[in-house]
C-alpha cells in the first residue's frame, strides 16, 4: 500500500530581538536578530512577515538579510495586542489586575485581530498548494502565545503564561485533515548563553 505524503505549512514564529523602553532595537537586540537569521539560513524560506511595529520591523529585515531573495512584508495581523480578555469568572486571581486597563472596545479590537491571526496563518496549505511552504512570522510575546495555545486547542485564556524570550523561536505545523503540531516552544538554541532570557523578568535561568 502506498500513502501520499501531506503537504505541510511550515511556521517558524519569532519575538523581536530585545528593545528599548521607545520600541527601537537594542544592540543585543540586533545581535539576537542576526542570530536567529544564521539559525534559519538553512531553511528554505519562502516569505517573512512582521508587525508594523518597529521592533519587529528591524528584527525582520536583520535576519532577512540571512535569507536571499526573500524581502520582509508587513501583515497587520501580527500586532502587539491583547488578544482575549478571559470572563472574571474564569480568571485566575494572579492574573486579575493584568486586564484593569483593558477596555471593551480594546479588547474587542484584540478579538478580532487574534481571530484574523489565526485565520491567516494557523491554517492547512490551500489544496491547490502542491509543494511543502515555510513562513517566518516576526511577531509579540502575545501574538506567539496565541498561536501555541490554538495550535494546542487550550481553553481561550490559556495564552496566558506562554512567555517567549526575545528571538526565541517556535515552530509549528499545518496538515490538511490533522490537528496542528507544535514541533518546538522558545527555542534559543541560535543564542549565546549571555544573550538568551531577554524580555523575562530577573531570575535563575538554566
Amino acid at each position: 500500500m502506498t500513502t501520499t505524503r501531506s503537504v505541510v505549512r511550515h511556521l517558524y514564529v519569532a519575538r523581536h530581538g530585545e528593545a528599548d523602553a521607545f520600541g527601537a532595537l537594542t544592540d543585543v537586540g540586533r545581535v539576537q536578530a542576526s542570530l536567529l537569521g544564521e539559525r534559519l539560513a538553512g531553511v528554505p524560506v519562502d516569505a517573512v512577515w512582521h508587525s508594523p511595529l518597529p521592533r519587529a520591523v528591524s528584527t525582520a529585515h536583520a535576519l532577512a538579510r540571512h535569507l536571499p531573495g526573500v524581502a520582509p512584508a508587513e501583515a497587520a495581523e501580527l500586532v502587539d495586542h491583547v488578544p482575549h480578555v478571559p470572563d472574571r469568572a474564569d480568571l485566575h486571581p494572579a492574573w486579575a489586575e493584568f486586564f484593569d486597563g483593558v477596555d471593551h472596545a480594546e479588547a474587542a479590537a484584540g478579538s478580532r485581530l487574534a481571530t484574523a491571526l489565526v485565520d491567516r496563518f494557523a491554517t492547512a496549505p490551500d489544496p491547490t498548494v502542491t509543494r511543502d511552504t515555510h513562513e517566518v512570522l516576526v511577531t509579540h510575546s502575545f501574538q506567539v502565545a496565541w498561536l501555541v495555545r490554538h495550535a494546542l486547542d487550550a481553553p481561550a485564556s490559556r495564552w496566558l503564561g506562554l512567555d517567549s524570550g526575545n528571538t526565541g523561536l517556535t515552530v509549528l505545523e499545518y496538515r490538511a485533515g490533522l490537528p496542528p503540531r507544535l514541533v518546538a516552544f522558545n527555542d534559543m538554541a541560535h543564542l549565546p548563553a549571555e544573550l538568551r532570557w531577554t524580555g523575562f523578568p530577573d531570575g535563575p535561568r538554566p
